[in-house]
């Protein structure tokens, strides 16, 4: 992959750890749960002028190995900062229920969603059925044929796994004059890890391969839309906005793959820094000087070789006086080589010392072992070898504790489980007593207005002889009745009375127990621990400790890379002082070999004056082919460029959540899409 798209993933990844959070751990306690049991909440539509609100938005896609979408949940987070005691909401989704606290709401007569925050977040979860902003589709090849993920199941070969996606979401904006369309520019993250046992000889195009020695971990990167947004032909540079892998498999399986939306690295720039061209020209004329000066150089050494190769007769007239130097200067050489190996041994002492008060255990540094040595301890300090063990160590400390995160997922998930078994029962004891009291009322006003009893009052309108006006004002007295403050509280205090009776309580408590046994639970209890195991190992990565211990190898590393480029050093000067002692005494001893020698040398100087002419051809090639079409990719329209890059960010900070947010509220949305296993 090109280091610009090297330099991106890195950039995206960070984005990736930022917009990770709590909402995850609501998403993964309710994937699963059965849609029927949950009440529907009407759509709602609402403005939200909440101060210091803003909302946190994860959309979780569910879908088959195919990318086809199965399910959509939405997991918000309302961030009340300043601590409001009621948050206004706007939302397009259902089935809306609180996933970390006990908070309500109610919904005003603007329709407007209102929580009882009091000065706490809302983290609360729903479904929602809405064209997504990307689609992602998965195909796959075997031997270069088109075959299904279920058909690849078990059969061996070159295997082909592409990830398409495709961006829909774009408002229509004035460029030069003319409507143009400026998608929202996510970039895609997608995850894949390959079981070495299965896959070898993996390639990944628009991405990048880690192997931790028993599975190769595959971060594909694109950015479907950006190519239209700026404007540049694909023949001049190619945006990725695809993630292709391709490798032997020996029956085929494949775990579920990850990929993660977001727009936030475009969030992280200001339009306003784009405001014109001028920079991005100045940079192009920067490097176009560079190559102008590079190619100069290579001029002016192609003519000094020519030069040389003219010199090369007189140099043969000196041969003569050359022996007679040489057999004074080889005099000297015991005396020179003497004096360097002590050097070097001084300085080879010297790091011993260092190396020893930095705690390493190495073998002791010697002028023919220093460079293995070093070698292998910058190996070991290496930032990634460091944070791979760190990473294990963590790991291997939070599984420990598997199964206390268990029994609290358990205790989680029962508490939830027990609040809906609660809901339902309280509404059927509500439904029965509210007929009880209907009948009751009933009674009462049938006695004052007719002064028979209700049995009487329902066979004289069987009967007929009740007439049409006269039923009716019953009924709207006895409707007038049932809405009076007397009544609802005599329904409420006698639910509340049959709610805490111990029949009713049991009955929950049974329903309560058979949910929990049911086998959708027993997933979602395994699935969440398996999240928060993975939460908090990523915590823990991210803590002061363990950064501090990845920042304290960056820093030895440096030390040690910079020791040994010391030692390098001196070995060049060293070995070359001695390949020079060897060539003078070779030199003295063959000074009239040397005299005869000089056709040879003449034809040497030939060679290198040819070679000059190569490598000038060579950087003119570079630079006309290389350097001069990159600058062509941007140059000419730098202004048209930058207009498109701030359109770009604009529509994008504009883009803040899939379900819904007032046009007040500030927010942020990420998409995680998950594909099934192919097994």
């Amino acid at each position: 992959m090109k280091k610009s798209s090297t330099k991106i993933i890195a950039l995206c990844l960070c984005a990736l750890l930022a917009v990770s959070g709590v909402a995850a751990t609501a998403f993964a306690l309710n994937a699963d749960r059965d849609e029927a049991e949950k009440p529907e909440e009407p759509e709602t539509v609402s403005t939200a002028d909440n101060a210091g609100v803003s909302k946190d938005e994860t959309v979780y896609v569910l879908a088959g190995a195919d990318g086809t979408v199965q399910k959509i949940i939405v997991s918000d987070w309302l961030r009340n900062s300043l601590g409001n005691a009621a948050v206004s909401d706007r939302s397009e989704l259902t089935n809306v229920e609180n996933v970390k606290g006990d908070e309500t709401y109610t919904m005003n007569g603007d329709g407007m969603r209102v929580w009882d925050a009091q000065g706490k977040d809302i983290y609360y979860q729903g479904n929602i059925e809405k064209e997504l902003p990307v689609d992602l589709s998965v195909s796959y090849k075997l031997d270069g044929k088109p075959i299904s993920a279920d058909d690849l199941v078990g059969k061996s070969g070159r295997v082909t796994i592409r990830f398409d996606y495709q961006n829909k979401q774009y408002e229509t904006v004035e460029l030069g004059g003319k409507q143009e369309k400026i998608y929202v520019p996510f970039a895609m993250l997608t995850g894949v890890l390959l079981d070495d046992d299965v896959f070898t000889n993996v390639e990944v195009t628009n991405g990048k391969l880690i192997n931790d020695g028993s599975r190769a971990v595959v971060i594909g990167i694109a950015f479907p839309g950006l190519q239209e947004n700026l404007g540049i032909a694909k023949d001049k540079l190619e945006i990725p906005d695809f993630v292709e892998i391709t490798a032997d498999a020996s029956d085929f399986q494949l775990d579920m793959t990850v990929t993660l939306a977001t727009n936030q690295v475009f969030n992280e720039f200001d339009s306003d820094s784009f405001d014109s061209g001028l920079d991005l020209s100045t940079s192009m004329q920067e490097l176009t000087n560079a190559m102008d000066q590079l190619t100069a150089g290579a001029e002016s050494l192609k003519s000094g070789a020519e030069s040389l190769d003219a010199g090369a007769a007189e140099l043969q007239a000196g041969a003569a006086q050359l022996s007679e130097g040489l057999d004074t200067l080889a005099s000297n050489n015991d005396t020179l080589n003497g004096g360097a190996k002590q050097v070097f041994d001084t300085l080879l002492a010297t790091a011993n010392t260092q190396l020893a008060a930095a705690g390493l255990d190495v073998p002791t540094l010697t002028v023919e072992n220093y460079a293995q040595v070093l070698s292998g301890v910058i190996a070991t300090l290496d930032e990634d070898a460091v944070t791979e063990q760190a990473r294990s160590q963590v790991t291997a400390a939070v599984e420990a504790q598997r199964g206390v995160i268990e029994q609290q997922v358990t205790a989680a998930v029962q508490e939830e489980v027990a609040a809906v078994v609660t809901a339902a029962v309280r509404e059927e004891v509500t439904a029965q007593v509210t007929l009880a009291v209907r009948n009751m009322v009933a009674q009462q006003v049938i006695e004052a207005a007719l002064h028979i009893d209700k049995a009487s009052y329902d066979a004289a309108v069987s009967a007929g002889q009740i007439d049409q006006e006269t039923q009716e004002k019953i009924e709207a007295a006895i409707d007038q009745q049932m809405q009076s403050e007397q009544i609802l509280q005599q329904i409420q205090t006698q639910v509340e009375g049959q709610m805490a009776t111990q029949s009713i309580q049991d009955t929950i408590s049974v329903k309560t127990r058979e949910q929990m046994r049911s086998e959708p639970i027993a997933e979602t209890i395994a699935e969440q621990t398996e999240l928060q195991i993975q939460k908090i190992v990523s915590e823990q990565m991210a803590s002061d400790e363990v950064r501090a211990q990845i920042a304290a190898a960056g820093e030895g590393l440096q030390s040690i890379v910079a020791l040994k480029a010391s030692l390098d050093s001196y070995n060049t000067f060293y070995l070359g002082l001695k390949s020079y002692t060897a060539g003078v005494a070779d030199a003295a001893a063959g000074a009239g070999t040397l005299k005869a020698g000089t056709d040879d040398l003449k034809d040497g100087t030939s060679q290198l004056s040819a070679g000059a002419s190569e490598l000038y051809d060579g950087v003119n090639e570079f630079y006309e082919e290389g350097i001069r079409k990159l600058v062509d990719a941007v140059d000419g329209d730098l202004n048209g460029l930058t207009t498109r890059l701030r359109a770009t960010i604009d529509v994008s900070h504009r883009y803040k959540s899939f379900a819904g947010a007032g046009e007040d509220m500030d927010g942020q949305v990420k998409f995680i899409y998950r594909t099934d296993a192919v097994e």
